[in-house]
Formats: C-alpha cells, structure tokens, sequence
C-alpha cells in the first residue's frame, strides 16, 4: 500500500478501522444506522436465531454423526462401538466359550469368564494379597480395608460398602413381605432371609468343602468355612486389633469389652457376658449328656464338644500353622505348637521363678519342690 493511498485512508476512516483493513478483518462502522426495534425485540429476535441455529447443529451433527443408534439414539464415535451396542437390543451372542460353551454378547465378559476356569486372578490386593479375578471385585473388597461404605440409607443412616447392599436393605424399613415359601406359605422381606429357611425343609447339603470334604447347606456357610484353613480373618475388632473370620463372631466379642452381663443362670443366678458361657455353665447343674457320637456312642453335655470329639474320626485338622504348616485337630493344640517358633515362655514357676514353653512341663516341675 502506498504512501497517498494510506494518507487518503485516515482521511475517510479512524484507526481501529484502519488497523482491521490492514489486518484483513472485517470492518465494523463506528456510526451504525439507527434500529428500528426496541431493545427487547431485538433480544426476543437473537433468542429465536439461537435456537433456530441450535436445531440446525444437531441435526447437522446427527446427519454427520452415522454412528447412532436408531432404537435409543445413543451416538457413538465409531461403527464398531455401535455394532457392540446393538447386538445388547437383539440379544446376539456373537462370543462362546470353548471350555463350557456359555455365550456372550461382548468379548471382555468372555475374557472375564474365561478366568474361571484358568484359575487367574490378575488383580492382587496390596494390604493381605488376597487375588481377584476382576478389578471391580478388587475395588470392593479394598474397602474392607479402608473402612469405606459410600452408600448410606437415608432412615436409618446405616452405611453400605455396595449400592447393591443398600437396596436390599431398604426393604427391611417396608412392611411388604413379598417373598413367600412354597412349603409352609411363611412370607419375608428379604430373598435371602426366604433362601435360608428353605433349606430348613431339606437335609440336602450341596456345598462341600474341598480340604476336609464337609458340607453345608449354604455357599455363603461353604465361603466361611474356608477361611479356618486359609487363615483368612477379615473382620478385626476396633478396640484391641482382635480379628474373626465371621461378622457374627466380632459382634460376639465387642460383649468382652463390656461390663454389661446380660445373661443369669435360672438355678443359680450367675450372669455372663456370652450367652455361650452361660449354656456352658448350665450343663454344670445337670448330669445330662444328650449329644452322642454316631461311631463310638461316647455321649456328650454339649454339641460343641461331640463336633469336637468327631474329628477323632474323620480326621479333620482344621487349625494349621502359619509357618510349618503342620495341622491340628484342636485350636488349643495349636496353640501350644506356635511355642516352638518362639522365645515365649508364658508358664511360671511361682517358688523359683523358672519359665516354661507349655503347662504341661510346669506341672512336672512343680513336683520336684513338693518332693
């Protein structure tokens, strides 16, 4: 551009124009011609425009966007995603497996699936190393962990560690029993509840453990009952560290901690802590033994004892130790063998003082200062 030709361009614009004409935009007059709208129509007429050229984009973006589904118009940026959408509308199950031939829709749940029989388990816990097959069951189990319970009810304020969890437990603040047996027509809120008192009409035990081969009646009694020889103990008491491979087992403890005694004896009005201390101490008042063993016919006061007395029989050692793995057959028995692995001498001589690994070898000693 010349020198003149810019001299007569400041003589017919001003210099924010000027330097829009030199920057290639568009140029936008200083003195615009008067509307003949008011404000408000010319604010009614913008909002018209916008939405007018709103419709136009989305039906621009649809006719560009081919990916989309034409029974839920969700949009997706590939055709392959799409594909993998529809086949959950049509029920095509395009993967199978090759071990038990299930079908499935997608190829990760084939893969996840495909895990159970493998035995993988690539996703490990870093607190107890327990092994998941999926991250979402790891995700899960780490809040046992951490405490953390994000679903909580809004009634009572009880908190849950899964959304799942939560809905079940709503049920229980509704008077709606909309489960029924179909043996005995007893009703109840909850499946569970209902699944449980099935197995009260049947002797059947289809769950059985893989170690010591016994059965139970429920999956979740089977889960349990696995971890008295994996070692597992999930459920720890908040107050001396104490953990339990059962929920029911803590709630049982937490009474230790308590001075409350909520249990008296008819005959002699002791009271207890436990409820299971007072059935103990009530077969002291009777010489009754009306549990028997089925082999032997030697009789007991008390189920818990001939359970016991069974593994006589069987076989079973269900206490194992955590560094020799060698078994038991009795807790107590384990209990004396961690001695060996340790310095520890709990048993004391109270005339010289001399400490012993196991009572046994207390009682001996003992017997040398009463000649």
């Amino acid at each position: 551009m010349s020198l003149n030709s810019c001299s007569l361009l400041f003589q017919t614009v001003s210099v924010p124009e000027f330097a829009a004409v030199v920057s290639g935009q568009p140029v936008r007059h200083i003195c615009e011609p008067q509307n003949n709208y008011s404000n408000a129509e010319e604010n009614a007429s913008n909002v018209n425009k916008n939405s007018v050229t709103k419709e136009r984009n989305a039906k621009g973006h649809r006719a560009e966007c081919s990916n989309w589904c034409k029974l839920c118009n969700k949009s997706f940026s590939r055709r392959h995603y799409l594909k993998l959408h529809e086949s959950l509308h049509n029920g095509e199950y395009r993967y199978s497996c090759d071990v038990c031939r299930k079908p499935f829709m997608l190829l990760c749940n084939l893969k996840e699936h495909q895990r159970t029989h493998s035995g993988e388990r690539p996703f490990s816990c870093g607190v107890c190393m327990k092994a998941f097959t999926r991250l979402s069951h790891l995700k899960l189990h780490k809040r046992f962990h951490t405490g953390e319970r994000p679903f909580s009810c809004g009634v009572c304020s009880k908190s849950f560690t899964r959304k799942a969890n939560l809905q079940i437990h709503l049920h229980t603040h509704s008077d709606e029993r909309r489960y029924s047996c179909d043996v005995c027509n007893k009703s109840f809120k909850l499946r569970g509840n209902m699944m449980v008192h099935l197995g009260t009409h049947s002797s059947e035990r289809p769950f059985s453990c893989d170690i010591c081969k016994k059965s139970f009646k429920y999956r979740d009694c089977m889960r349990k009952h696995m971890r008295v020889h994996s070692g597992e103990r999930p459920i720890s008491c908040g107050v001396c560290s104490k953990s339990f491979t059962q929920k029911a087992n803590l709630q049982i403890h937490l009474h230790t901690h308590s001075d409350e005694r909520r249990y008296s004896c008819d005959v002699c009005n002791k009271s207890f802590k436990l409820r299971g201390n007072m059935m103990l101490h009530l077969g002291t008042h009777s010489s009754e033994r009306p549990f028997s063993c089925n082999i032997c016919k030697k009789s007991f006061k008390y189920q818990s004892y001939m359970k016991e007395h069974m593994r006589v029989h069987s076989g079973e050692r269900p206490f194992s130790c955590d560094v020799c793995k060698q078994s038991f057959a009795w807790k107590c028995y384990l209990k004396t063998h961690h001695c060996i692995h340790t310095a520890e001498r709990p048993y004391s001589c109270q005339v010289c003082w001399k400490s012993f690994k196991w009572q046994t070898v207390l009682k001996k000693h003992l017997r040398t200062h009463s000649g």
